[in-house]
């Protein structure tokens, strides 16, 4: 009996002292494209990185890695997250559509009108519609910039202004969209944007208040900026390498979970809308050389005719790629 004792206390112990193991330190890396002031970095990684370290005591931090310090240039950001070249990675949707066409489907004009409305509808609906499309990743956050405005150096606030302008839209998918308005529909990253407006290669691009000022300053090369347009939306996103995920110790993954998905997309929101909100203060104060014009109510009417043809012919392209619940989805990404 006295043996029997002595090992189960024996056991016991080693039970205690195996739990009581300190957690060991891990940091995570985080590439992203956009250089270190874009609010994307100084509000929701900011507050990423600072959840990771005060809810782990220390033991789990993140190291953030801006301006494509860990691969140049945006369109392969989802790759190096699967493949591990980074942890985490902050990129755009549209720049890898084939990867994501349900999640596309929020670009699309409808009820919503800024990033926070667009992405909260994107929560509701995600794990009905848009999860299978993610399961090579440990989803962070999915949020959304509106595209408020048309910028550039024509005025685009008709229906006959729009006849042949080269327009830069958020994603090709919109093509039909672009068209329906009598626009020419012009493929180009927001990093080439500068110089597309500079140089004439483009005439108007969809862009949100924040794109005007630091850093993007796309105020300094236009003269029309045109706003009460058909609001489209750019996807963004923030994924984790799986087996980096799955690597970590039960607590740190437990952390990771409790500020996924709609936390830290709305933190991804808030970075957008509020970089909006500040930028139109800077806006108001700022003596710049474009006009600013506002799309009356009847060409907006017009407008709105337009777009509504271009869904039906985007909702037609879904199906024969054979993803027939297209339509459904932005309805519900849309109520």
């Amino acid at each position: 009996m006295a043996i029997t004792r002595f090992k189960l206390a024996l056991a016991l112990a080693a039970a205690v002292g195996f739990s009581a193991q300190p957690v060991s330190a891990e940091e995570l890396t985080v590439a992203t494209f956009v250089p270190p002031q874009h609010h994307t970095n100084t509000v929701m990684f900011k507050w990423f990185g600072e959840e990771l370290e005060k809810r782990s005591g220390g033991t789990l931090t993140m190291k953030l890695f801006p301006a494509g310090q860990l691969g140049a240039g945006p369109v392969q950001q989802y790759k190096r997250a699967v493949e591990g070249v980074a942890d985490i990675t902050f990129g755009v949707s549209a720049y890898t559509p084939a990867l994501f066409p349900k999640t596309m489907l929020a670009i699309l004009p409808g009820t919503p009108e800024n990033a926070d409305e667009s992405t909260r509808r994107i929560w509701a609906n995600f794990d009905e519609y848009l999860a299978d499309e993610y399961t090579d990743v440990k989803v962070l956050a999915v949020g959304t910039v509106a595209g408020n405005l048309w910028v550039g150096t024509r005025n685009v606030s008709t229906m006959e202004g729009l006849k042949g302008a080269k327009l830069v839209p958020y994603a090709a998918m919109t093509t039909p969209l672009v068209e329906a308005l009598g626009a020419v529909p012009v493929q180009m990253p927001v990093t080439e944007m500068y110089t597309g407006i500079s140089t004439g290669t483009i005439d108007s691009a969809m862009a949100s208040y924040n794109n005007l000022t630091p850093p993007w300053n796309f105020w300094d090369v236009s003269t029309h900026v045109v706003e009460n347009v058909p609001v489209n939306f750019a996807v963004t996103f923030a994924v984790m390498n799986k087996e980096r995920y799955m690597g970590l110790s039960e607590e740190h993954r437990a952390i990771i979970d409790e500020l996924a998905g709609l936390p830290m997309s709305l933190k991804l929101a808030e970075s957008f809308d509020g970089a909006d909100e500040r930028s139109k203060k800077m806006i108001a104060e700022a003596d710049k050389g474009y006009e600013w014009i506002v799309v009356s109510d009847d060409e907006r009417a017009k407008m709105d005719a337009a777009v509504a043809v271009g869904l039906d012919e985007v909702f037609a392209d879904y199906e024969t790629r054979g993803i027939a619940n297209a339509r459904e989805i932005y309805d519900a990404l849309n109520r």
